[in-house]
């Protein structure tokens, strides 16, 4: 299993921003020798949905539409970390969001933080 720490998240205004952090736990090894990490969104009522992707070398893979050109995914080395800075913020970025990183033939998630864009 891959082991995984989230954190960030919170409460902003439209228009707003917020960086997500997930820390590769040492146990694990380093963020390189992953295959993919991506972050997933789980909206009220809605099923989990996948954001953004990115290899632990730091190629992005994915981007969901409706966050093109708002999102960023990126690899942090020294920080063994994969970041989601999430800019021009809206309120149907509304979500529980969580870390998910795969190595080989194992895979973990990281604990769900959550995302409010409320005025």
């Amino acid at each position: 299993q891959v082991h995984l720490v989230a954190s960030g998240g919170g409460l902003v205004q439209p228009g707003g921003t917020l960086r997500l952090s997930c820390a590769v736990s040492p146990v694990s090894g380093s963020i390189r020798s992953l295959d993919a990490m991506a972050w997933y969104r789980e909206p009220p009522g809605e099923q989990r949905e996948l954001v953004a992707e990115i290899t632990g070398g730091g190629d992005v893979l994915y981007y969901l539409d409706s966050v093109k050109g708002r999102f960023t995914i990126s690899v942090e080395d020294a920080k063994n970390t994969v970041h989601l800075e999430m800019y021009n913020l809206k309120p149907e970025d509304t979500a529980v969001y969580y870390c998910w990183g795969r190595k080989d033939l194992r895979s973990g998630w990281g604990q769900g933080t959550q995302v409010t864009v409320s005025s």
